[in-house]
């Protein structure tokens, strides 16, 4: 299984990103009805901008959306050793 984002729901219950039990997207249709630019500006402006690259890449492999992770993943720069 993919490492997903897990919110705490504890203190947002209806949380965007929220899993069922089998790791299945419980508001799946919330992000399926985005167009790609909303999609692109919710994950770097709005509720996901606080994500890792790596929760940021399976989620939107999850909804069908992969080929929007170069405008989304910022390239970390190492810097020179």
């Amino acid at each position: 299984m993919p490492d997903f984002y897990m919110p705490d729901l504890g203190m947002n219950p209806e949380d965007a990103f929220a899993r069922d039990a089998d790791g299945k997207l419980v508001r799946r249709s919330f992000w399926l009805d985005m167009s790609d630019r909303s999609v692109v500006q919710a994950m770097t402006q709005g509720l996901g901008a606080n994500l890792a690259n790596e929760h940021k890449r399976a989620h939107l492999d999850d909804i069908g959306r992969a080929h929007l992770v170069d405008q989304i993943c910022v390239q970390e720069i190492l810097p020179p050793e």
